[in-house]
């Protein structure tokens, strides 16, 4: 009875602040605030946590108080995929304004030179909000840290602002913050309701997580594929900031964390000081939120390893990153263990960490600013002893995939060459115009090594991310880590795509390689167009040129175009895709002739993609980025609620991401396969297609016996059975349509399940198969090392007279897996021929 009666006034006590919260609630009262500057309620119409903020609201405050202040100047870097700003501000002294660039020029050199002043230069700090959209209470409290900055008048504050360069970014995903605010601010009622089962804490998919193509933005800052990280890895390269923060929230029944993460999860190449200072600016978050009576954890949990985190990139680049969680409360108010859990304490916790940060950075500010000039002394004085070593890579068939490395290395501000002529180096051929030459010995080697190493030995067995992510085997690229600059060209200065050409008129056929990343790209719009196009199932010879599997032959006669207007279109085709198309005069080869039954007609795919409740959505939007940015495929999202009623009969290729689908669809699809179509199935979804027998697959059972494992060990044992993300290596039977396109031998493979599928005891049922020994790069078990050797991540099988094609691996893996893509691609265009 008593528990009930404190559980009781608890919930009064929370609602009632709840519905109090004006600023006096949020802010310092050891300061005065200068009326002129506008408060957030004078501009969004409430007070701050009373609704969630919109990301039109929020950029309307920011543009008001940059207005009205001379601390703060505001700039839009870009806009995300639905067309929303960007917004960068700069906040510090009217002074340090006055000569911004000078400040920002003096710090870049420090980080360049062998002695730098660190007494009387300011500190810079990036401070970063809810990159996570369903996690908002960062972005609202961002609103109440912009006003302090802007109108308190304390010395103290004055003090900070003189020596503190702050870079804040208010929104760091505005597509994924709009709509989880757009949800809960439609469930809210007027009595707030802390009841978990309130719709108001159940969003519907995918959920304001991600940013619009469904990716989890704060595994792209190394990557940097989406328009949003890549606006801000311009500015962290433009500014090296000594800090970045990034706020963040976690489960509802937890308290407040702030790094450093768990010691033995630290990637080895962050230096031992960056911990050490992360743990001294700890104690700045500690003793504030001791202050305001807030709970908190530290060391306990989350990790320093995968530099594509907000929290970890910074680590590889001379700053050190923090990462703040906060209980969640999932929108307005919501029962939690540790009571009734507010959205206006959650934006109070981040507010008082992105203040507390900025006091340990103007307290520390001297030893941070020597630790960012030792780190970048140091990483020379490592380059130094890498004189006239250099890394190669390329692919000399694929211009455009070599390309997009490059393109990456350039936002992350490492310098590459062109190879100055062709060369082969352990068997591989690069090809001058196909391949660049990177020297080890320059400003960002560590972040170059982050890049391109490859690691198999760990100091721990737990994962909070990916174990490996090493790029010219995310890009299926050659490369040779030991070379020597001699190969070097001219500088890269600015980097240009391939361009694409066809190379003589025919008045018989054209020929398109498949090799080139682009090549679905062509062939799309060429099927689209109504025109007659065919794949070689072999190899053959024309004109002294090898053309390999999968090569495409366009007819110029019996088509809907004249051949002045193929050759002009194809024209087209080829600069927009970047390739090369081949004009022949005459179908004799050496090898398979043109006019071959060997030459198998394609037709125009159109594809359903199954989306929805029971779907992984980031697999789904990995999917749908694909195709539609990089690929320019129209699909139709085909939604799991809607399946039932929805004929599939306008699809002749359906892709079903890792998930599962509700039983009543299951004899409906299967007719629909039975019929003719390709049903693609990815990961998880293979079990759902196992068990609704689509697909007959025989799958080995994993038993893993805890032998002298405490209780207190159990999570860890059981972790380290994760495969969390890896790097594998497969052979690959080239002469399979699944393989067209791949000129080696062997491909390289993400991995983060445990799924081992059995070989089928037809060899050529299994055109990809991992090797003996697979690992190239990242963690495993033994035991599910040993029983992944010789397992195959692909099968294709008859069903009536459609096929039913399966992955247990994702081929397109956080929009940089480049060198999987064409395995997804082959499916859907080579489809009748699997």
């Amino acid at each position: 009875m008593r528990l009930t009666i404190f559980l009781a006034l608890m919930c009064v006590f929370q609602l009632q602040a709840q519905q109090s919260t004006d600023l006096t609630y949020y802010l310092p009262q050891n300061t005065t605030y200068d009326s002129s500057i506008p408060t957030p309620a004078s501009v969004i119409g409430h007070e701050v946590g009373e609704w969630h903020i919109t990301h039109d609201k929020l950029v309307n405050y920011m543009t008001t108080l940059a207005k009205a202040s001379d601390r703060i100047q505001i700039e839009n870097r870009g806009s995300t995929f639905e067309g929303r700003p960007l917004l960068l501000l700069t906040i510090t002294s009217p002074e340090n304004h006055s000569r911004i660039e000078t400040i920002r020029n003096t710090h870049i050199a420090a980080t360049e030179t062998n002695n730098a002043n660190s007494n009387d230069r300011p500190i810079v700090v990036y401070q970063g909000f809810s990159i996570h959209g369903n996690e908002p209470s960062g972005s609202n409290a961002s609103m109440l840290a912009a006003y302090y900055l802007a109108a308190a008048e304390s010395s103290e504050v004055q003090e900070l602002l003189k020596h503190t360069i702050i870079l804040f970014d208010p929104a760091l995903n505005p597509d994924g913050l709009q709509r989880f605010a757009y949800w809960v601010n439609t469930n809210k009622s007027k009595n707030l309701n802390p009841d978990p089962n309130d719709r108001e804490y159940s969003e519907i998919w995918p959920g304001g997580r991600t940013n619009h193509y469904w990716f989890d933005m704060n595994r792209d800052w190394l990557p940097v594929q989406l328009p949003e990280s890549r606006a801000r890895i311009a500015t962290f390269h433009k500014w090296l900031p000594n800090i970045l923060t990034d706020h963040h929230e976690m489960g509802t029944n937890s308290s407040f964390f702030f790094q450093p993460g768990i010691p033995s999860r630290t990637h080895p190449l962050t230096p031992a000081m960056n911990q050490e200072l992360t743990k001294r600016i700890g104690d700045f978050h500690a003793k504030a939120l001791d202050k305001i009576g807030s709970f908190y954890y530290t060391e306990e949990s989350f990790d320093d390893f995968y530099y594509g985190k907000g929290s970890t990139f910074p680590d590889i680049n001379g700053g050190i990153g923090i990462l703040f969680e906060q209980a969640s409360s999932r929108g307005h108010i919501q029962e939690s263990d540790n009571g009734i859990l507010t959205f206006p304490f959650t934006i109070r916790n981040q507010l008082t960490a992105a203040i507390s940060t900025l006091e340990a950075a103007n307290s520390m500010r001297k030893d941070i600013l020597q630790y960012q000039h030792d780190f970048y002394k140091n990483a020379r004085d490592e380059a130094n002893k890498e004189q006239n070593k250099a890394i190669i890579f390329g692919d000399e068939k694929d211009a455009a995939k070599t390309f997009h490395l490059a393109e990456i290395l350039e936002r992350q501000q490492i310098e590459f060459f062109n190879l100055k002529k062709d060369v082969k180096l352990n068997n591989k051929h690069y090809k001058k115009g196909h391949a660049f030459v990177v020297p080890k010995n320059q400003k960002n080697s560590r972040l170059l090594n982050a890049m391109f190493e490859k690691r198999t030995t760990f100091k721990d067995s737990l994962f909070y991310d990916v174990s490996a992510w090493t790029f010219p085997l995310a890009f299926g690229l050659d490369y040779d880590l030991e070379t020597t600059t001699e190969l070097a060209g001219t500088k890269v200065d600015t980097l240009k795509m391939p361009e694409g050409k066809v190379s003589d008129m025919s008045n018989y056929a054209y020929l398109m390689e498949w090799h080139e990343y682009y090549a679905p790209k062509a062939i799309h719009k060429i099927l689209n167009k109504g025109l007659r196009a065919k794949v070689g199932m072999k190899r053959f010879e024309i004109n002294g040129k090898s053309y390999d599997y999968g090569t495409i032959l366009i007819p110029v006669q019996n088509q809907n175009l004249s051949q002045k207007e193929l050759h002009t279109f194809l024209e087209t085709v080829a600069s927009e895709s970047h390739i090369t198309i081949d004009g022949v005069a005459t179908g004799l080869t050496n090898g398979i002739d043109l006019g071959s039954n060997q030459f198998r007609a394609l037709n125009a795919p159109k594809i359903g993609l199954i989306v929805g409740s029971g779907i992984r959505s980031y697999d789904a939007g990995e999917i749908w980025h694909l195709l539609d940015q990089r690929y320019d495929m129209r699909l139709t999202k085909l939604d799991t609620k809607a399946l039932n009623w929805t004929s599939l009969d306008r699809y002749n290729t359906i892709i079903l991401p890792s998930g599962s689908l509700d039983d009543k669809v299951s004899e409906k699809l299967k007719r629909w396969v039975q019929n003719g179509g390709t049903l693609i199935g990815y990961r998880s979804a293979l079990n759902w297609l196992k068990n609704k027998e689509f697909i007959a697959l025989d799958f080995k059972k994993m038993n893993q016996t805890a032998q002298h494992i405490s209780f207190e060990q159990k999570s860890d044992f059981r972790g380290a059975q994760v495969i969390g993300g890896a790097i594998f290596e497969a052979d690959i039977d080239r002469s399979h349509p699944i393989n067209f396109g791949y000129k080696n031998d062997k491909i390289a493979l993400f991995r983060n399940n445990t799924m081992f599928l059995k070989a089928d005891k037809q060899s050529y049922n299994n055109p990809i198969q991992y090797t003996k020994n697979p690992l190239l790069s990242g963690y495993i078990s033994k035991p599910n090392l040993d029983s992944l050797a010789q397992t195959v991540p692909f099968q294709v099988k008859r069903l009536g007279r459609g096929n039913v094609v399966v992955f247990t691996d994702n081929t397109n893996f956080r929009a940089f897996w480049y060198g999987t893509n064409k395995l997804m691609m082959n499916a859907i265009f080579f489809r009748e021929e699997l």
